[in-house]
């Protein structure tokens, strides 16, 4: 069977469709979190996006625990572009970044804002859980390997259907297996996943963080899924090039069809 293919740490991912350089400001929304790995994943990540259009003033900003907060990074703007670094869209992507960002333009009724969609789903991202798999020792499509991807998990039913589906795609690139598991809100949970992989005779299962940055949760799957008898858990997401890939199109995108933003 065909797999994805695993894309090297060094160089860029191209853009689809060519897009022309732009100069409108991003500003990227992260949920934030109170362990500063978090903060710095995305500030790596952020990092190699400057790298890769140095002619994008590239800013970021916070939902909770850390600033700046998303008034105080738009402040001084009279264009932005915002985009969620969320995997999926969920509550933060449907109420609160909207609800921050309504805020914000009442205060500001002349800043003109095109607002971007989710990191998540997107084609490449496979490739780059596949690169995160591969630095821990698994081969992409092993027929003898079975993978659970675990992502945070969500009390939106539409957002957990979304990983699901991601799974069953992710399965036809040769894998044993390809389950996904809710870290909360949602089952099964990581642990049960694996269980219920092992009891049904995989060879081996791994596990497969659909996690932006370090943090409880990845702390917590790496924790429980080893204990249920994983053999590897790859690193969660982090600064991959294929995410460099998808920020850069979702900015390129939002200038073009910005998605409404609710009230």
């Amino acid at each position: 069977m065909r797999h994805s293919p695993v894309i090297p740490d060094r160089g860029s991912v191209p853009l689809a469709g060519g897009a022309a350089p732009g100069r409108v400001p991003l500003v990227a929304v992260a949920h934030g979190s109170r362990d500063p790995r978090a903060a710095a994943t995305v500030a790596a990540l952020l990092d190699r996006v400057r790298l890769e259009r140095p002619d994008v003033p590239v800013r970021v900003a916070y939902l909770d625990h850390c600033a700046p907060t998303l008034g105080q990074a738009l402040d001084g703007l009279d264009e932005a572009v915002v985009l969620p670094l969320l995997l999926t869209e969920a509550y933060h992507s449907r109420v609160d970044l909207p609800a921050a960002l309504n805020e914000v333009r009442a205060r500001h009724p002349r800043l003109r804002v095109h607002y971007g969609t989710t990191l998540g789903p997107h084609p490449l991202l496979p490739a780059a859980l596949e690169r995160r798999l591969a630095g821990a020792g698994v081969p992409a499509g092993d027929p003898d390997t079975a993978v659970v991807l675990v992502s945070a998990g969500s009390s939106d039913a539409r957002a957990n259907a979304v990983v699901s589906g991601m799974a069953g795609r992710w399965r036809r690139s040769g894998w044993w297996s390809v389950s996904a598991a809710y870290a909360s809100a949602a089952d099964p949970s990581p642990a049960e996943a694996v269980s219920a992989l092992l009891r049904s005779g995989a060879p081996r299962v791994v596990v497969s963080p659909y996690l932006l940055a370090p943090g409880y949760f990845a702390d917590k799957v790496r924790q429980v899924t080893l204990e249920a008898g994983a053999e590897v858990v790859a690193d969660v997401l982090g600064p991959a090039p294929e995410l460099v890939g998808v920020l850069l199109e979702r900015y390129e995108a939002a200038q073009r069809r910005p998605v409404p933003v609710a009230g």
